[in-house]
Order: C-alpha cells, then structure tokens, then sequence
C-alpha cells in the first residue's frame, strides 16, 4: 500500500524591503517561517471573504420576516407570473444546451 501525498504548488511574491522587514518580524513573533506566516495569513483572509460571499447574515426582525414569508407565500403577482413563463421558455429552449436546469 501507498501513501498519497498532497500535491503542493508555489506562491512567489516580490514586495519592498520595508514590507518583507515586517513580515519577518511578525513571522518570527508567531515562532514561524515567513512562508509559513505568508500561507497562514493568506488562507485566513482567504477563508473571511469566502465566507462574506457565500453567508449571508441577517438581524433577528429580517429572520423572522423570512420565515414570515416562506411559511405565508404571498400570492403570485403580474410580475411573479411574468418571471415564471420567462424562466420556462429560456428551459425549454435551452433543452438541448450543455447546462443542465435539473438540480
């Protein structure tokens, strides 16, 4: 048996001496490499704006509001109606389309 091991790819970046001074120090602070540190902190901000993106926060009042409504759909309106029949005429016409509509 084998032992899988990780694919790894690199990260170069030039930056002023002053900037990679800092870096160097803070590294050394955290106990670790300046690679290390770069990856560290890289990620974390990385992981904060995905998280910005993909989350979305609301206030309690806004949460029960949502709840309000998908527990007590309003009606359909002109606007609704007119959304449906686009949404099902761009489906039938992309039938034979590479994208699937089916989940």
């Amino acid at each position: 048996m084998g032992t899988a091991v990780a694919k790894r790819d690199r990260i170069g970046a030039r930056v002023p001496h002053e900037v990679y001074e800092t870096l160097c120090r803070a590294a050394e602070l955290t106990g670790a490499t300046v690679n290390q540190f770069l990856v560290q902190a890289a990620l974390k901000e990385a992981q904060e704006v995905i998280e910005r993106e993909d989350v979305i926060r609301l206030s309690l009042r806004d949460w029960n509001w949502l709840l309000d409504l998908m527990e007590n759909p309003p009606k359909p309106n002109a606007q609704m109606k007119a959304a449906l029949k686009h949404y099902q005429k761009a489906k039938r016409d992309g039938a034979g389309a590479t994208f699937s509509w089916e989940p």
